[in-house]
Protein backbone atom coordinates (compact mmCIF):
# COMPACT_ATOMS: atom_id res chain seq x y z
CA UNK A 1 0.00 0.00 0.00
CA UNK A 2 1.26 3.55 -0.93
CA UNK A 3 1.51 5.85 1.89
CA UNK A 4 0.14 9.14 1.56
CA UNK A 5 1.64 12.31 0.66
CA UNK A 6 0.63 14.32 3.81
CA UNK A 7 2.35 11.37 5.84
CA UNK A 8 5.54 11.62 4.27
CA UNK A 9 6.09 15.03 4.28
CA UNK A 10 4.99 15.10 8.10
CA UNK A 11 8.32 13.01 8.06
CA UNK A 12 10.59 15.21 5.52
CA UNK A 13 11.98 18.73 5.47
CA UNK A 14 13.61 18.59 2.33
CA UNK A 15 11.53 18.63 -1.00
CA UNK A 16 12.54 15.45 -3.12
CA UNK A 17 12.65 16.40 -6.70
CA UNK A 18 11.92 13.54 -9.58
CA UNK A 19 14.19 14.60 -12.47
CA UNK A 20 13.08 12.31 -15.53
CA UNK A 21 16.01 13.80 -18.03
CA UNK A 22 18.75 12.02 -19.82
CA UNK A 23 17.19 11.22 -23.12
CA UNK A 24 20.83 9.54 -24.93
CA UNK A 25 24.31 10.51 -24.35
CA UNK A 26 25.60 10.78 -27.99
CA UNK A 27 24.43 14.11 -27.86
CA UNK A 28 26.23 16.93 -25.44
CA UNK A 29 23.19 18.89 -25.71
CA UNK A 30 21.14 16.50 -24.12
CA UNK A 31 23.19 15.79 -21.33
CA UNK A 32 23.73 19.60 -20.61
CA UNK A 33 19.33 19.12 -20.42
CA UNK A 34 20.46 17.13 -16.75
CA UNK A 35 23.14 19.44 -15.64
CA UNK A 36 21.21 22.87 -16.34
CA UNK A 37 18.13 21.81 -14.83
CA UNK A 38 19.62 20.14 -11.67
CA UNK A 39 21.42 23.46 -11.33
CA UNK A 40 18.21 25.51 -11.95
CA UNK A 41 16.61 23.58 -9.23
CA UNK A 42 19.55 24.39 -6.62
CA UNK A 43 19.85 27.90 -7.32
CA UNK A 44 15.78 28.31 -6.87
CA UNK A 45 14.37 25.94 -4.42
CA UNK A 46 15.32 25.61 -0.51
CA UNK A 47 18.11 22.85 -0.43
CA UNK A 48 15.93 20.09 -2.74
CA UNK A 49 16.57 16.50 -2.79
CA UNK A 50 16.67 15.69 -6.89
CA UNK A 51 16.95 12.23 -8.13
CA UNK A 52 17.52 11.44 -11.63
CA UNK A 53 15.54 9.48 -13.60
CA UNK A 54 17.60 8.68 -16.74
CA UNK A 55 18.01 6.64 -19.80
CA UNK A 56 21.14 4.68 -19.62
CA UNK A 57 24.19 6.34 -19.05
CA UNK A 58 27.78 5.10 -20.57
CA UNK A 59 30.08 5.33 -16.91
CA UNK A 60 31.38 8.41 -18.13
CA UNK A 61 28.63 10.36 -18.32
CA UNK A 62 27.71 9.01 -15.04
CA UNK A 63 30.92 9.81 -13.72
CA UNK A 64 31.04 13.60 -15.19
CA UNK A 65 27.50 14.23 -13.43
CA UNK A 66 28.67 12.72 -10.19
CA UNK A 67 31.98 15.05 -10.61
CA UNK A 68 30.39 18.03 -10.60
CA UNK A 69 26.92 17.61 -9.14
CA UNK A 70 27.49 15.17 -6.01
CA UNK A 71 24.61 15.85 -4.61
CA UNK A 72 22.62 14.45 -7.16
CA UNK A 73 21.02 10.83 -6.93
CA UNK A 74 20.56 8.63 -9.86
CA UNK A 75 18.87 5.63 -10.18
CA UNK A 76 18.84 2.66 -12.26
CA UNK A 77 15.99 2.87 -14.73
CA UNK A 78 16.25 -0.85 -15.21
CA UNK A 79 15.70 -1.55 -11.75
CA UNK A 80 12.30 -1.58 -10.93
CA UNK A 81 12.81 -1.48 -6.74
CA UNK A 82 14.85 1.34 -7.34
CA UNK A 83 12.39 3.26 -9.76
CA UNK A 84 9.47 2.44 -7.32
CA UNK A 85 10.84 3.32 -3.79
CA UNK A 86 12.06 7.10 -5.96
CA UNK A 87 8.27 7.17 -6.90
CA UNK A 88 7.75 6.67 -3.49
CA UNK A 89 9.88 9.24 -1.95
CA UNK A 90 9.85 12.67 -4.46
CA UNK A 91 7.14 15.08 -3.57
CA UNK A 92 7.03 16.14 -7.78
CA UNK A 93 7.91 14.14 -10.67
CA UNK A 94 9.31 17.15 -13.41
CA UNK A 95 10.17 16.56 -16.65
CA UNK A 96 13.44 17.91 -18.20
CA UNK A 97 14.14 19.45 -21.56
CA UNK A 98 13.63 17.74 -24.42
CA UNK A 99 12.34 17.23 -28.05
CA UNK A 100 8.79 16.53 -26.81
CA UNK A 101 7.08 14.69 -23.89
CA UNK A 102 9.95 11.92 -24.10
CA UNK A 103 9.09 10.71 -20.90
CA UNK A 104 4.88 10.27 -21.35
CA UNK A 105 5.53 6.61 -20.49
CA UNK A 106 7.12 7.03 -17.52
CA UNK A 107 4.30 9.70 -16.51
CA UNK A 108 1.85 7.60 -16.65
CA UNK A 109 3.78 5.53 -14.51
CA UNK A 110 3.79 8.00 -11.98
CA UNK A 111 0.00 8.36 -12.21
CA UNK A 112 -0.51 4.73 -11.55
CA UNK A 113 1.42 5.15 -8.15
CA UNK A 114 0.83 7.71 -7.01
CA UNK A 115 -1.72 11.25 -7.15
CA UNK A 116 1.20 13.39 -6.20
CA UNK A 117 1.77 16.19 -8.80
CA UNK A 118 3.92 15.96 -12.19
CA UNK A 119 4.94 19.12 -14.24
CA UNK A 120 6.95 19.64 -17.42
CA UNK A 121 10.00 22.21 -17.80
CA UNK A 122 11.60 23.59 -21.13
CA UNK A 123 9.72 20.69 -23.27
CA UNK A 124 9.19 20.94 -26.71
CA UNK A 125 5.09 19.44 -27.20
CA UNK A 126 4.30 19.33 -31.13
CA UNK A 127 0.78 18.20 -32.63
CA UNK A 128 -0.22 16.23 -29.41
CA UNK A 129 -2.62 13.69 -29.60
CA UNK A 130 -5.26 12.85 -28.01
CA UNK A 131 -4.25 10.80 -25.21
CA UNK A 132 -0.99 13.13 -24.18
CA UNK A 133 -3.43 16.08 -24.04
CA UNK A 134 -5.10 14.45 -21.46
CA UNK A 135 -2.68 13.05 -19.61
CA UNK A 136 -0.88 16.88 -19.81
CA UNK A 137 -4.68 18.23 -18.47
CA UNK A 138 -3.33 16.85 -15.21
CA UNK A 139 -0.09 18.25 -15.14
CA UNK A 140 0.17 21.37 -12.19
CA UNK A 141 2.18 23.08 -14.82
CA UNK A 142 3.78 22.93 -18.35
CA UNK A 143 6.64 25.18 -19.37
CA UNK A 144 7.83 24.71 -23.07
CA UNK A 145 10.96 25.90 -24.65
CA UNK A 146 9.35 27.80 -27.41
CA UNK A 147 6.02 29.85 -28.13
CA UNK A 148 5.16 27.41 -31.05
CA UNK A 149 4.60 24.82 -28.58
CA UNK A 150 2.04 26.89 -26.64
CA UNK A 151 0.17 27.34 -29.82
CA UNK A 152 -0.28 23.15 -30.25
CA UNK A 153 -1.21 22.84 -26.74
CA UNK A 154 -3.75 25.55 -27.34
CA UNK A 155 -5.08 24.08 -30.37
CA UNK A 156 -5.01 20.60 -29.02
CA UNK A 157 -7.20 22.06 -26.46
CA UNK A 158 -4.89 21.41 -23.36
CA UNK A 159 -6.38 22.72 -20.22
CA UNK A 160 -3.12 22.64 -17.55
CA UNK A 161 -3.80 25.63 -15.64
CA UNK A 162 -0.09 26.66 -15.64
CA UNK A 163 0.99 27.18 -19.60
CA UNK A 164 3.85 29.02 -20.33
CA UNK A 165 7.71 29.73 -22.24
CA UNK A 166 10.84 28.88 -20.16
CA UNK A 167 14.31 28.71 -21.86
CA UNK A 168 15.42 25.24 -22.14
CA UNK A 169 17.65 23.97 -19.65
CA UNK A 170 20.80 24.43 -20.88
CA UNK A 171 20.59 27.86 -20.96
CA UNK A 172 21.41 27.63 -17.41
CA UNK A 173 24.38 25.51 -17.39
CA UNK A 174 27.51 27.04 -16.53
CA UNK A 175 29.71 24.36 -15.86
CA UNK A 176 32.96 23.88 -17.23
CA UNK A 177 35.69 21.58 -17.35
CA UNK A 178 38.27 24.17 -17.17
CA UNK A 179 41.17 21.87 -16.79
CA UNK A 180 39.80 19.96 -20.05
CA UNK A 181 39.32 22.75 -21.42
CA UNK A 182 42.58 24.67 -21.24
CA UNK A 183 44.54 21.27 -22.04
CA UNK A 184 42.86 21.35 -25.58
CA UNK A 185 42.67 24.47 -26.04
CA UNK A 186 46.99 24.18 -25.47
CA UNK A 187 47.37 21.54 -27.90
CA UNK A 188 45.78 22.78 -30.31
CA UNK A 189 46.95 26.74 -30.32
CA UNK A 190 43.73 28.18 -29.68
CA UNK A 191 44.64 31.48 -27.47
CA UNK A 192 41.21 32.62 -25.96
CA UNK A 193 39.24 34.73 -27.83
CA UNK A 194 41.15 34.09 -30.50
CA UNK A 195 39.00 31.24 -32.35
CA UNK A 196 35.98 30.46 -33.58
CA UNK A 197 34.13 26.87 -33.01
CA UNK A 198 31.81 25.64 -35.93
CA UNK A 199 29.60 22.67 -35.73
CA UNK A 200 28.57 20.75 -38.55
CA UNK A 201 24.82 18.62 -38.63
CA UNK A 202 23.18 16.58 -41.62
CA UNK A 203 19.51 17.58 -42.44
CA UNK A 204 18.56 14.27 -40.27
CA UNK A 205 20.40 12.49 -37.41
CA UNK A 206 21.20 9.60 -38.98
CA UNK A 207 20.12 7.40 -35.95
CA UNK A 208 20.50 3.96 -38.03
CA UNK A 209 24.07 4.17 -38.09
CA UNK A 210 24.42 5.18 -34.49
CA UNK A 211 22.16 2.45 -32.59
CA UNK A 212 21.28 -1.28 -33.49
CA UNK A 213 17.69 -1.05 -32.32
CA UNK A 214 16.83 1.58 -34.53
CA UNK A 215 13.14 0.65 -36.03
CA UNK A 216 13.43 2.55 -39.10
CA UNK A 217 11.78 0.87 -42.63
CA UNK A 218 13.75 1.05 -45.73
CA UNK A 219 11.89 3.27 -47.03
CA UNK A 220 12.89 5.90 -43.90
CA UNK A 221 16.84 4.77 -44.49
CA UNK A 222 16.42 6.07 -47.42
CA UNK A 223 14.69 9.28 -47.25
CA UNK A 224 17.16 10.02 -44.23
CA UNK A 225 20.28 9.22 -46.30
CA UNK A 226 19.09 10.62 -49.58
CA UNK A 227 18.09 13.99 -47.81
CA UNK A 228 21.45 13.90 -46.15
CA UNK A 229 23.66 13.30 -49.15
CA UNK A 230 21.32 16.01 -51.39
CA UNK A 231 22.25 18.76 -49.03
CA UNK A 232 25.02 18.24 -47.16
CA UNK A 233 27.66 19.86 -49.21
CA UNK A 234 25.78 23.19 -49.76
CA UNK A 235 24.48 23.45 -46.07
CA UNK A 236 27.90 23.36 -44.35
CA UNK A 237 28.98 26.40 -47.27
CA UNK A 238 27.44 28.66 -44.13
CA UNK A 239 30.43 26.94 -42.11
CA UNK A 240 33.13 27.20 -44.57
CA UNK A 241 32.65 30.48 -45.63
CA UNK A 242 32.55 32.14 -41.91
CA UNK A 243 36.06 30.01 -41.49
CA UNK A 244 37.15 31.28 -44.74
CA UNK A 245 36.40 35.10 -43.78
CA UNK A 246 37.77 34.60 -40.08
CA UNK A 247 40.82 33.33 -41.12
CA UNK A 248 41.86 35.38 -44.21
CA UNK A 249 40.39 38.70 -42.05
CA UNK A 250 42.07 38.15 -38.54
CA UNK A 251 44.63 35.65 -39.13
CA UNK A 252 43.16 33.39 -36.41
CA UNK A 253 42.32 29.92 -36.44
CA UNK A 254 39.36 28.13 -36.13
CA UNK A 255 37.76 24.63 -34.46
CA UNK A 256 35.87 22.48 -36.00
CA UNK A 257 33.92 20.52 -33.53
CA UNK A 258 31.18 17.62 -33.01
CA UNK A 259 27.70 18.05 -31.14
CA UNK A 260 27.00 14.30 -31.37
CA UNK A 261 29.29 12.01 -32.33
CA UNK A 262 28.50 11.15 -35.82
CA UNK A 263 29.77 14.23 -36.60
CA UNK A 264 32.94 13.52 -36.10
CA UNK A 265 32.47 11.44 -39.65
CA UNK A 266 31.22 14.48 -41.68
CA UNK A 267 34.21 17.09 -40.43
CA UNK A 268 36.45 16.84 -42.93
CA UNK A 269 34.25 16.13 -46.29
CA UNK A 270 31.84 18.62 -45.54
CA UNK A 271 34.10 21.21 -43.58
CA UNK A 272 37.46 20.94 -43.65
CA UNK A 273 38.59 19.65 -47.15
CA UNK A 274 36.68 21.78 -49.59
CA UNK A 275 38.38 24.87 -47.74
CA UNK A 276 40.92 26.69 -49.58
CA UNK A 277 44.53 25.51 -48.50
CA UNK A 278 45.58 29.13 -46.97
CA UNK A 279 42.20 28.60 -44.53
CA UNK A 280 42.70 25.27 -44.22
CA UNK A 281 46.19 25.38 -42.38
CA UNK A 282 44.73 27.16 -39.72
CA UNK A 283 41.78 25.19 -39.08
CA UNK A 284 41.95 22.45 -36.44
CA UNK A 285 39.43 19.43 -35.61
CA UNK A 286 38.38 18.00 -32.86
CA UNK A 287 39.19 13.90 -33.08
CA UNK A 288 37.00 12.26 -30.83
CA UNK A 289 33.41 13.16 -28.61
CA UNK A 290 34.03 15.08 -26.10
CA UNK A 291 32.04 15.62 -22.86
CA UNK A 292 29.39 19.01 -22.19
CA UNK A 293 31.55 20.20 -19.51
CA UNK A 294 34.63 20.24 -21.93
CA UNK A 295 32.97 21.48 -24.81
CA UNK A 296 31.64 24.21 -22.59
CA UNK A 297 34.90 25.45 -21.79
CA UNK A 298 35.97 25.54 -24.85
CA UNK A 299 33.12 27.59 -26.24
CA UNK A 300 33.80 29.83 -23.17
CA UNK A 301 37.06 30.58 -24.74
CA UNK A 302 36.03 31.59 -28.04
CA UNK A 303 35.06 34.52 -29.80
CA UNK A 304 32.00 33.09 -31.42
CA UNK A 305 30.39 29.87 -32.41
CA UNK A 306 28.66 28.92 -35.43
CA UNK A 307 26.74 25.89 -35.50
CA UNK A 308 24.16 23.80 -37.65
CA UNK A 309 23.25 22.20 -34.22
CA UNK A 310 20.76 24.12 -31.49
CA UNK A 311 22.49 23.28 -28.25
CA UNK A 312 26.09 24.02 -28.85
CA UNK A 313 25.15 27.43 -29.21
CA UNK A 314 22.77 27.65 -26.07
CA UNK A 315 25.84 26.34 -24.54
CA UNK A 316 28.39 29.47 -25.50
CA UNK A 317 25.76 31.74 -24.50
CA UNK A 318 24.95 30.39 -21.02
CA UNK A 319 28.68 31.15 -20.64
CA UNK A 320 28.25 34.43 -22.48
CA UNK A 321 30.00 34.02 -25.61
CA UNK A 322 27.79 35.10 -28.76
CA UNK A 323 26.81 32.04 -30.89
CA UNK A 324 24.84 31.82 -34.56
CA UNK A 325 22.46 29.06 -34.79
CA UNK A 326 22.34 28.35 -38.75
CA UNK A 327 18.58 26.36 -38.64
CA UNK A 328 17.61 23.16 -40.82
CA UNK A 329 13.49 23.19 -41.72
CA UNK A 330 14.22 19.64 -40.38
CA UNK A 331 15.19 20.23 -37.15
CA UNK A 332 11.50 20.63 -35.38
CA UNK A 333 10.38 23.71 -34.28
CA UNK A 334 12.10 24.09 -31.45
CA UNK A 335 14.71 26.96 -33.34
CA UNK A 336 11.42 29.46 -31.87
CA UNK A 337 13.16 30.05 -29.12
CA UNK A 338 15.73 31.39 -30.00
CA UNK A 339 13.54 34.42 -31.52
CA UNK A 340 11.45 34.02 -28.24
CA UNK A 341 14.43 35.34 -26.62
CA UNK A 342 15.36 38.01 -29.01
CA UNK A 343 18.51 36.73 -30.81
CA UNK A 344 16.97 37.16 -34.29
CA UNK A 345 20.30 38.79 -35.36
CA UNK A 346 22.49 35.74 -34.31
CA UNK A 347 19.75 32.41 -36.30
CA UNK A 348 19.82 32.50 -39.63
CA UNK A 349 17.41 29.86 -41.54
CA UNK A 350 19.49 28.17 -43.98
CA UNK A 351 17.26 27.84 -46.81
CA UNK A 352 16.80 31.56 -46.86
CA UNK A 353 20.33 32.45 -45.84
CA UNK A 354 23.39 33.33 -48.17
CA UNK A 355 26.47 31.63 -46.63
CA UNK A 356 27.80 35.35 -46.80
CA UNK A 357 25.45 36.85 -44.71
CA UNK A 358 26.51 34.53 -41.82
CA UNK A 359 29.98 35.67 -42.28
CA UNK A 360 29.43 38.88 -42.28
CA UNK A 361 27.61 39.13 -39.20
CA UNK A 362 30.26 37.30 -37.65
CA UNK A 363 32.81 39.77 -38.70
CA UNK A 364 30.33 42.18 -37.22
CA UNK A 365 30.22 40.39 -33.77
CA UNK A 366 34.10 40.69 -33.79
CA UNK A 367 33.93 43.97 -34.58
CA UNK A 368 31.92 45.62 -31.65
CA UNK A 369 32.61 43.67 -28.46
CA UNK A 370 31.05 45.77 -26.11
CA UNK A 371 27.44 45.58 -28.12
CA UNK A 372 27.81 41.44 -28.01
CA UNK A 373 28.97 41.37 -24.43
CA UNK A 374 25.40 43.86 -23.69
CA UNK A 375 23.41 41.14 -25.68
CA UNK A 376 24.84 38.04 -23.61
CA UNK A 377 24.02 40.04 -20.97
CA UNK A 378 20.51 41.22 -21.90
CA UNK A 379 19.95 37.07 -22.50
CA UNK A 380 21.30 36.06 -19.23
CA UNK A 381 19.01 38.27 -17.52
CA UNK A 382 15.98 37.34 -19.39
CA UNK A 383 16.61 33.45 -18.96
CA UNK A 384 17.17 34.19 -15.48
CA UNK A 385 13.69 36.40 -14.64
CA UNK A 386 11.65 33.37 -16.84
CA UNK A 387 13.35 30.61 -14.54
CA UNK A 388 11.96 32.38 -11.66
CA UNK A 389 8.71 32.34 -12.72
CA UNK A 390 8.91 28.65 -13.44
CA UNK A 391 10.52 27.60 -10.22
CA UNK A 392 7.75 29.93 -8.37
CA UNK A 393 5.31 27.13 -10.31
CA UNK A 394 7.34 24.77 -9.47
CA UNK A 395 7.83 25.88 -5.44
CA UNK A 396 4.13 26.25 -5.48
CA UNK A 397 3.46 22.29 -5.66
CA UNK A 398 6.38 21.42 -3.14
CA UNK A 399 5.31 20.73 0.49
CA UNK A 400 6.15 23.42 2.72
Amino acid sequence: MISSASDRHVSRSRPTILLRSGWQTVNIGDISHTLGVEQLLRKHLPDPQVILWPNRMEPQVVEMLRRHLPALEIIDPTDAEQVNGAIDRADLFLHGSGPSVVGRREIEQWRQRTNKPFGLLGVTVENPDADLVALLNEAAFIFTRETDSLDHLRRAGCTCPVQAFTPDGVFAMDICDARAGDAFCAEHGLKPGEFICAVPRLRYTPYHKIYDHVDWSAEKIRLVTETNDRHGMSDHACLRESITRWVRDTGMPALVCPEMGYQLDIIDPLVIDPLPADVKSKVVACRSFWLPDAAQAVYRSAACVVSLECHSPIMALAVKTPAFYVRQPEDTIKGRMYYDLDLDPWVFEIDKTDPATVADRLMQVHAAPAEVQARCEALIARCDQLYRQAMQAVQAVLPV
